[in-house]
């Protein structure tokens, strides 16, 4: 699974747009990166620009915007509403699929390291890339801000993390750190009222209300005001009234999905609103949002009903979508909104993107892929939907209702499954395809034919560990199908047997193309042991297969 960072940095310039864009022609130079959003403000004169990539594709893309931004923005001449110390105020990492908050905060010292010492930029750390929480905030480092950094930086303790202890009057600058993703959300409300959105805001965002009695706010002992906490964590929240809609609306920033995600942001404004006379009516996200939290609220809502979680990805966010109204007032494009799809690559589900008919016109074709490796993955996929079916069938059948989070889990487990063997079944084309380029390389000297034999023993592995990983998922999907067979729904036992049948025709087609591949593999040992390894599974899936169609059998008579 590919790692992905999303990178949001703010540059001090919202007005020049000539200037933005060559800032952003930088980060779009770099291979492996995407640009998703550049959002330029005039009264702030700062432009928040948001990107996503594998990591060291957006380091790249990142140390080469910074460099720009440092030669065409004067901060001499820099004025603005929003706070700033630097061209790039600021840039942080976030981690978004396949990857830890520790290793991105890993990347973003090395990208403070690499902007420090090769252009010579002061650098201070922020947040999670930080281990001085001290300073680790980012509006105690900003404090002071531009005009008051020439003489901060020379107290020791504002010693710049990376890059020269001294003012850069004309750059200033800047604060790289890794931090959660933040999703801007707005709750829509059945009320023209900020005062009331208002209100609902300070009961639910972590800060809370000022204390107050008859009016008069409350002090502790130092002479502090005494603060109400609000019910969700990580969550900083405001009221205000939208025009163009009509409604007042709760804008909530969740600073940590993790902590506080979405559905649970959006059920505790429902539960405060309603508890104040007011209503939800629907909400909106602002910006981008990863895939799991979208899904993550599709199982909410459905585990709320007492339903199976263990559908599709695509009715999941349909789910989601509808539960929490995101499309009341514009349609919610998933492809569009949600970072994994934006970067999807439409060539990675060439195939199972196809109309059935088309995908047997295709393997019908003189094209030698998709092959039998192609086939036994899509096989599997069937059989371990089946037996998905029967757990889903299972799980809403009247009478059952105390056995719905069972029948659940087993629906999700397969569901599981059935997506990676959905990826499998391109995966092992591309694999076909990486063994015929590589026999197509050049050969005209030793160098060349050194180089064109390593190609194809690496390819040719990758051919070999293809269709076993195929045989594993297929024959691991045997236990769900079983399962569903001994105490699913009754009336679908045979499509448990269909499964079986499937399950194993895929485990068996999987370790013919693990072996036609493996006699052209140079590495004896290994060749030994997935052979071996493929044999017991070969031999088990047979027996397992066997068992499950004795019970279907049983049942059946």
């Amino acid at each position: 699974m590919q790692q992905l960072i999303e990178c949001v940095p703010n540059f001090s310039e919202g007005n020049d747009l000539a200037i933005i864009k060559q800032i952003t022609d930088e980060i779009e130079s770099v291979e492996g990166v995407r640009l998703l959003n550049v959002d330029p403000g005039k009264a702030t004169n700062r432009t928040v620009v948001t990107f996503v990539g594998n990591p060291e594709s957006v380091i790249e893309a990142a140390f080469k915007a910074i460099k720009k931004a440092g030669e065409l923005i004067d901060m001499t001449k820099h004025h603005g509403e929003h706070p700033r110390m630097g061209a790039t105020d600021v840039c942080p990492l976030i981690p978004i699929a396949n990857i830890s908050m520790e290793e991105t905060a890993k990347y973003a010292q090395a990208l403070a390291k690499k902007v420090g010492e090769e252009i010579q930029l002061p650098v201070y750390l922020y947040e999670a890339a930080q281990p001085n929480k001290s300073r680790s905030n980012l509006s105690v480092i900003r404090a002071g801000e531009y005009e008051g950094f020439a003489k901060k930086i020379l107290l020791p303790e504002w010693k710049p993390d990376f890059g020269p202890a001294q003012f850069d009057a004309k750059r200033g600058a800047t604060v790289i750190g890794a931090r959660d993703f933040l999703v801007a959300y707005n709750i829509n409300l059945n009320t023209t009222s900020t005062r009331r959105a208002n209100a609902v805001a300070f009961d639910i965002r972590e800060a809370g209300r000022t204390k107050k009695i008859d009016g008069k706010i409350v002090l502790d002992e130092k002479g502090q005001p005494v603060s109400i906490p609000g019910s969700l964590k990580s969550v900083k929240a405001i009221g205000w009234y939208i025009e163009e809609y009509g409604i007042a609306q709760i804008s909530i920033n969740l600073t940590n999905i993790n902590i506080t995600p979405v559905h649970i942001a959006f059920d505790e404004a429902c539960n405060k609103a309603n508890a104040r006379g007011l209503r939800v009516t629907g909400s909106e996200l602002v910006g981008l949002v990863p895939l799991q939290s979208m899904l993550d609220s599709g199982k909410y809502f459905l585990s709320k009903q007492q339903r199976s979680v263990g559908v599709s990805e695509k009715e999941l966010i349909k789910i989601a979508v509808k539960s929490m109204g995101l499309d009341e007032l514009s349609p919610f494009k998933p492809e569009e909104r949600i970072i994994e799809y934006i970067l999807s690559n439409k060539d990675d589900k060439k195939l199972v993107s196809m109309s059935l008919s088309e995908f047997a016109d295709e393997t019908a074709s003189e094209s030698p892929a998709p092959g039998g490796g192609s086939i036994a993955a899509y096989v599997g996929s069937l059989g371990i939907s089946l037996a998905t079916m029967v757990a889903n069938l299972s799980s809403h059948k009247q009478g059952w209702d105390d056995k719905w989070e069972l029948f659940s889990q087993w629906a999700e487990k397969g569901q599981s499954i059935k997506d990676q063997l959905l990826r499998l079944v391109d995966e092992d084309t591309r694999a076909f395809n990486q063994i015929m380029s590589a026999f197509g390389l050049p050969k005209g000297n030793d160098e060349e034919k050194m180089n064109r034999t390593l190609a194809i023993q690496a390819a040719t592995k990758n051919a070999i560990e293809v269709p076993f990983k195929v045989m594993q998922l297929a024959f691991s999907s045997m236990e769900v199908i079983k399962e569903m067979a001994k105490i699913g729904n009754p009336n679908s036992i045979s499509d448990a047997g269909v499964g079986a049948l499937c399950a194993r025709t895929a485990v068996l087609g999987a370790f013919m193309n693990v072996r036609i591949n493996a006699k052209d593999y140079k590495d004896p040992e290994f060749v030994k042991d997935i052979l071996s390894k493929g044999q017991e599974i070969e031999s088990a899936a047979i027996l397992l297969e066997s068992e499950i169609l004795r019970i279907v059998d049983h049942t059946i008579k």
